[in-house]
């Protein structure tokens, strides 16, 4: 056995990994280390601190750093003699990244990527930080100094103390921050949903949309909330006040520099409040969720650019984002060339080659002056708005455009689409963004979720639909263990790369990949997506559920042993998991005779009652879980071999907020082959009773035990709905 093999941290092993972020360090003269049992032995052997490095491949401040500091020799002496670096990539490991992002949030108040924290050999916290410049800038230290500074009092045996009692307190802290549980109380009530809504009102901009005065983030959950309240308000300004501050939100998002009006994608935020210049890089999670509510203001206002933003964000997902047998990719980085925006932004100049440099087809106008029209639709100037050049917005109408160049609306749409085109083309010859190409369960659990909606909302919804259920398939294959027997319940990994699968996966993964396979099953009426949606519910059940603490934790039981184990109540970058797996116990809970599945979900918002009422911004999924069991799922059960094309036109038009669609085959035999695939005794009430009428499709709504009379007519039966069922 050689030196090097004895003592792991005398080389750096990133080039071992499959994690893109991981393997972009692999070059770096830092001795870095995964986090394994290896290198955490070796800390132990050594008795030298972690430096731990969180951040994620697309993450533009972590390239900083790691130009600044990580790729310097002086830098990397000091690491690798004093400490053990060890690199993670918060999206394969959220578990750790929740764990020490607390403990950032408690110290300085603040976290973010990089994150950079010093531990004990053990894995406890003593100090903390996230960008760290390479000298000392504004109240800063500079890394070199600090790494110094830290590696010196180590060394002190009284300096030492204090660190190890400061390791004490903090890991106590995170412990207290991360597993406590709140008493038990009432679960929420019909009242939270106005409630909630009020508070989204509160926080809204209402100058330029969405909420907040500083950076803009998506908050597709508040949107979500604002418009289910105004589906549900009971006098018509309230109503519409929700609706207002809902649609404003998708407005911004849909016009601003967030959404890529070339090819389509929704950046991370904005640095701005009036939604112009976009952290550039496009996460997997936000190209899911942000188009999801797309479809839910389409369907409450009829108004194409919601529509538009939703079709053209999946068209990239297909196009950019897609793993050749089915599965999504995970993010795009923000710099290309080694500048951040470098692909997405144009001067006039570029966009007049664009437009008149390939071949011209358009017919109204020339090649000139459809670049002016380009250009001012989008706002291209010769000053720019970012570093000098244009990132794209909607800056002018179309019918102010009509009226400026004196031309009709829908010649002036023709062209700048046609120009849009040549555009998509000329940029297509620069080069790329880098591509983190890992598959995630659970993100590609929130993308199915929203290719299934848009399957049933677009009208090209066979598309979406052959994209999710490839990609369902994608992770059923390659993730996924299925249960052995009677009594066993499957396992689901978190990450596919190159055909290497690793990490048990978290609640968010199965929460939201159950969501995702519900949704599918809604979508294309196959049981066999159901089958799994309940199989991956059952894990959740087994794994996750603490029944004596009355919640359901965000790692498994039978997972790593950390020095805390986190929970997810709290919506961030991506929905609570915990919320997520509480709403959709609640509608799985449906197809099972026992009420395990509803039991667990009302512990839980029993548990997170009162937090979520006093809170509910930062609790928006619990929120809409809490909603869907004081409200409980609008059932839409239809018993037909195929849909009618009317029944497909209201279900693309009819925003239904807790909607269950489910379906059925029209008679008692066929369906007695579906449970018996499904494992299920005995039909369950959603389907019990409810088969096709003189052998013709039948529609049956239902809420909270009460149901319109079964009716060919799908039009009719959601009319008693909205009426008040």
């Amino acid at each position: 056995m050689s030196e090097s093999d004895a003592d792991p941290t005398e080389r750096n092993r990133l080039d071992e990994e499959e994690s893109p972020y991981l393997r972009q360090h692999a070059d770096n003269p830092v001795n870095w280390q995964p986090w394994d049992d290896a290198a955490l032995a070796a800390a132990e052997e050594r008795d030298v601190p972690i430096f731990l490095s969180v951040g994620y491949s697309a993450c533009h401040w972590c390239h900083v750093m790691e130009e600044e500091s990580f790729e310097d020799e002086g830098v990397a002496e000091i690491l690798n003699e004093n400490f053990v670096p060890i690199k993670v990539d918060r999206e394969e490991r959220p578990d750790l990244d929740s764990i020490y992002q607390t403990v950032a949030q408690a110290v300085s108040g603040r976290g973010g990527w990089p994150l950079s924290v010093w531990l004990t050999p053990d894995g406890r916290p003593f100090y903390v930080g996230t960008y760290f410049p390479r000298e000392p800038k504004r109240g800063q230290p500079g890394f070199p100094d600090l790494l110094e500074n830290i590696a010196d009092s180590w060394a002190d045996e009284e300096d030492r103390r204090e660190m190890e009692r400061r390791a004490d307190q903090w890991t106590d802290a995170i412990a207290g921050e991360l597993e406590s549980v709140p008493d038990p109380g009432e679960a929420p009530g019909e009242d939270l949903l106005g409630s909630a809504a009020d508070a989204a009102v509160r926080s809204a901009d209402r100058e330029h949309g969405g909420f907040g005065t500083g950076q803009k983030f998506p908050q597709a959950g508040r949107v979500h909330l604002l418009l289910r309240a105004a589906d549900r308000a009971d006098d018509e300004e309230t109503a519409a006040e929700y609706r207002e501050v809902a649609t404003e939100a998708l407005t911004a998002m849909a016009e601003g520099g967030i959404f890529d009006h070339v090819g389509g994608g929704f950046h991370r935020y904005t640095v701005d409040r009036k939604w112009v210049v976009p952290h550039f890089e496009k996460m997997l999670y936000d190209n899911a969720e942000i188009p999801r509510a797309m479809l839910a203001g389409y369907q409450v206002t009829g108004d194409d650019r919601y529509a538009t933003a939703a079709r053209r964000t999946f068209e990239f997902v297909e196009r950019e984002m897609t793993h050749p047998e089915g599965g999504f990719y995970s993010t795009l980085d923000a710099q290309s060339e080694g500048e951040e925006g470098k692909f997405y932004v144009w001067t006039p100049a570029e966009i007049r080659d664009a437009v008149g440099g390939g071949e011209w087809t358009g017919e109204r106008v020339d090649a000139d002056t459809a670049a002016d029209l380009f250009c001012d639709r989008f706002g291209v100037t010769e000053s720019g708005n970012f570093e000098g050049k244009t990132v794209l917005t909607i800056s002018e109408s179309i019918p102010d455009l009509a009226d400026e160049y004196e031309m009709s609306e829908q010649a002036v749409e023709e062209t700048v689409e046609d120009a849009r085109e040549q555009v998509f083309e000329a940029r297509a010859e620069r080069v790329r963004p880098r591509r983190d190409e890992k598959v995630l369960a659970g993100w590609n659990g929130l993308m199915i979720s929203a290719l299934a909606e848009g399957a049933l909302v677009l009208d090209d919804g066979d598309r979406w639909t052959e994209l999710a259920e490839d990609a369902l398939g994608f992770v059923r294959e390659h993730l996924w263990e299925a249960p052995d027997g009677d009594g066993e319940t499957g396992r689901l990994f978190r990450r596919y790369k190159d055909g290497d699968v690793a990490i048990e996966g978290y609640l968010e993964d199965y929460a939201f990949l159950a969501r995702g396979a519900l949704n599918c099953y809604e979508a294309t009426g196959d049981p066999d997506h159901l089958g799994f949606a309940l199989d991956l519910a059952d894990a959740v059940v087994a794994e996750f559920w603490d029944a004596e603490a009355g919640t359901i934790y965000f790692t498994p039981e039978t997972g790593e042993e950390l020095v805390a184990r986190p929970q997810e109540p709290h919506d961030q970058s991506t929905p609570s998991s915990l919320g997520v797996a509480a709403d959709t116990l609640l509608a799985l809970a449906e197809f099972r005779p026992d009420d395990e599945f509803a039991d667990v979900a009302e512990r839980v918002l029993e548990t997170r009652g009162q937090q979520v009422r006093s809170n509910p911004l930062q609790h928006t999924s619990l929120a809409l879980a809490a909603d869907r069991y004081a409200r409980g799922s609008l059932e839409v059960t239809l018993a037909a071999d195929d849909l009618p094309a009317s029944w497909r036109d209201e279900l693309a038009a009819r925003y239904l907020p807790t909607r269950l669609l489910t379906r059925r085959p029209p008679t008692d035999d066929a369906l007695a082959g579906w449970l018996d695939d499904l494992g299920l005794d005995e039909a369950p009430p959603i389907w019990a009773g409810r088969g096709a009428r003189d052998g013709e499709p039948t529609a049956y709504v239902c809420r909270n035990f009460a149901c319109s009379p079964p009716t060919d007519d799908l039009a009719e039966a959601l009319d008693w709905a909205d009426d008040g069922a």
